[in-house]
């Protein structure tokens, strides 16, 4: 921890080189490290705070060029933009990129080359190498993936919205855009979410889905390359059903898939980017990023467990009103989920933990390990073979199904 005053410190950072073109217009909280800013290319524009000890800024970043930016507790490697707003506890990797206005919070997670233009809240939000973000747009809680480079990305349009909490008060919602397994190996087809639209979740969509501008969009879609059209929803006025859940089984299965492919994410982050930590991937931005990982799956988690929680009462409301008799299936799925919760969470726990889960095989670590001697993670990713892609892959699903194994064992699921 710095013991020299605010002055003091901008003085050491420009001493390293950093480039700041109004010194008197910047914040640095005492509690910043100075071994932790790299004096390379970095520039810090004016009205710039920063703070948090756990904060890392790599060489060539750019903060606040188009309007003030704050940045507390983050971690970002070489070439990261960030034009002005809000960020905290937010991982940034290589050229990740984000307009003014920005809202960042906690959980969220941004791959190599992912950006968002002006204006966009996320939170516990993870995007894949090049998806990118338009303008005016709210998209917490969701992981995405899909294409494989700037010119081949998966992209939400302008002034989309990801609706993540229901009227129930819960946040059990949260979206799979694509998947870990074959998102990470960055060949598969792109999903396009067209603008002035919106995604209700819990939602799956597969690659290559495309919905159209101005679809608001309330189901799965499971097979790859569908277009998804639809307009106003019909008007009415009924009674607003109060503290009831028709669709426990699709809420359960989506949150245990989502928790499933974090923990791939995880394992890959943990057993293969090691491989890259150096310049463009420093260890600071390793280490958060795997924290980040570790706060999403709690975040998920918590809000599962909030939502079990709601089941007593809505079971109590539906036999009390007559549409949810105590003898039907819907009522043993909301016992059920209620009273296994805890031994489904210590389950999650005990898997999740590092080293618990399969490990990588031994050949694809080592054909990784040799590739990232000599290239970058895009280049190394890219220049896999189809055998090489395909033991990744089965790797990195088997530890999606083992997570889904255990909500079969414990709510009596079935997943195709």
């Amino acid at each position: 921890m710095n013991e020299t005053e605010p002055g003091d410190i901008i003085r050491a950072l420009l001493d390293k080189g950093v480039n700041i073109p109004a010194p008197m217009s910047i914040e640095i909280s005492p509690e910043v490290r100075i071994d932790r800013i790299s004096g390379d290319g970095v520039t810090l524009h004016r009205g710039c705070r920063i703070s948090g000890e756990e904060t890392f800024i790599g060489p060539g970043v750019v903060l606040g060029e188009e309007a003030p930016m704050t940045v507390d507790s983050c971690q970002l490697a070489k070439g990261v933009r960030l034009k002005g707003g809000f960020a905290q506890k937010t991982v940034f990797l290589e050229k990740a990129e984000v307009g003014s206005g920005a809202h960042l919070r906690e959980g969220t997670i941004l791959e190599e080359e992912a950006s968002c233009a002006h204006t966009v809240g996320l939170k516990q939000t993870i995007l894949l190498p090049f998806v990118t973000l338009g303008s005016l747009i709210n998209f917490c809680d969701v992981l995405m993936a899909g294409g494989t480079s700037r010119r081949d990305h998966s992209e939400v349009g302008s002034s989309y919205i990801h609706f993540n909490f229901t009227p129930n008060q819960d946040k059990a919602t949260a979206s799979l855009l694509g998947n870990v397994p074959e998102g990470v190996m960055l060949d598969k087809r792109p999903i396009f979410l067209g603008g002035q639209g919106g995604l209700v979740g819990p939602c799956h969509l597969a690659f290559g889905t495309v919905v159209a501008a101005g679809t608001l969009m309330r189901k799965d879609e499971e097979t790859e390359g569908r277009l998804h059209f639809g307009g106003a929803m019909r008007a009415g006025s009924v009674a607003a059903p109060e503290g009831i859940y028709q669709n426990v089984t699709r809420i359960v299965k989506h949150n245990i898939r989502y928790m499933g492919n974090l923990v791939a994410l995880a394992a890959w982050t943990r057993q293969v980017r090691s491989a890259f930590v150096g310049r463009t991937y420093p260890k600071a931005v390793h280490q958060g990023h795997l924290a980040n990982l570790d706060r999403a799956l709690n975040e998920r988690m918590k809000r599962f467990r909030a939502f079990a929680e709601k089941l007593p009462a809505s079971l109590a409301m539906g036999m009390e009103k007559g549409t949810v008799p105590a003898d039907s299936s819907l009522a043993a799925q909301k016992k059920e989920v209620t009273s296994q919760l805890e031994a489904f969470q210590e389950a999650l726990q005990a898997f999740a933990a590092p080293g618990a889960h399969p490990k990588v095989p031994g050949s694809f670590e080592e054909v990784v390990g040799q590739m990232a001697a000599g290239a970058g993670y895009i280049e190394t990713i890219h220049g896999l073979d189809d055998r090489e892609r395909a033991l990744g892959r089965d790797w990195l699903f088997d530890i999606v199904r083992r997570t889904e194994a255990l909500g079969a064992e414990h709510f009596s699921l079935t997943y195709a």
